[in-house]
């Protein structure tokens, strides 16, 4: 991202460890202080996935504290399974975003919001009712992490019946650019695997 710093739901750009928020006409809802770093955002949220894992769920047997106590959730899951590390730790599912919005976003799904209410300045991304609705410009990148995570990792619960018309609706609107071809490459490069939802439509 050196030389694309944007954070993906508001199109802001960052340095380092900090958002730029004026660039993109960010105003913060409430948490001032999460607003003005950022943090990397998992698009398909690591809970959609993680409770296919019985670590998530019910635990293990090396998850215990040092005072006895058992522990269960994502914690456990990170430290015992492998698979669901990979999945965790997957770049092709990793975003720079805003932290508050990152915050705010929780581990909601993605869906058309009614109205166009704009709580965090001029960023347009919706968060009402456990629900999330990114702006036009984004939603075939959103919809292709999707599809790439549940072509990946099958089985994992990553799209719905519900969702998935409208992932490849917003797939076909909003087709790849060269930029997400070029963090395709790059994330090849590094992680070792071809994402084909991606790159079998760059040129």
């Amino acid at each position: 991202y050196q030389d694309h710093p944007v954070t993906l739901y508001c199109g802001c750009s960052f340095k380092g460890k900090k958002p730029n928020l004026t660039s993109c006409g960010y105003i913060p809802k409430k948490d001032k202080k999460r607003a003005n770093r950022i943090e990397w955002e998992h698009v398909v949220p690591a809970y959609t996935f993680g409770i296919f894992f019985s670590e998530w769920t019910v635990g293990h047997s090396k998850c215990v504290k040092k005072n006895g106590k058992k522990y269960k959730g994502r914690r456990c899951a990170s430290k015992v399974n492998k698979e669901f590390k990979r999945m965790e730790a997957d770049m092709y599912n990793l975003f720079p975003a805003i932290g508050e919005v990152n915050g705010l976003r929780s581990n909601y799904s993605m869906t058309i919001i009614k109205g166009e209410e704009r709580e965090f300045g001029k960023c347009d991304v919706e968060i009402k009712s456990r629900k999330v609705e990114p702006r036009d410009e984004i939603r075939g990148e959103i919809a292709r992490t999707y599809l790439y995570m549940d072509s990946v990792y099958p089985g994992k619960g990553i799209i719905s019946k519900k969702n998935r018309s409208m992932f490849e609706e917003w797939n076909r609107s909003d087709p790849v650019d060269e930029w997400e071809c070029e963090r395709a490459r790059r994330i090849e490069r590094i992680q070792g695997n071809r994402n084909e939802v991606v790159m079998g439509e760059c040129q």
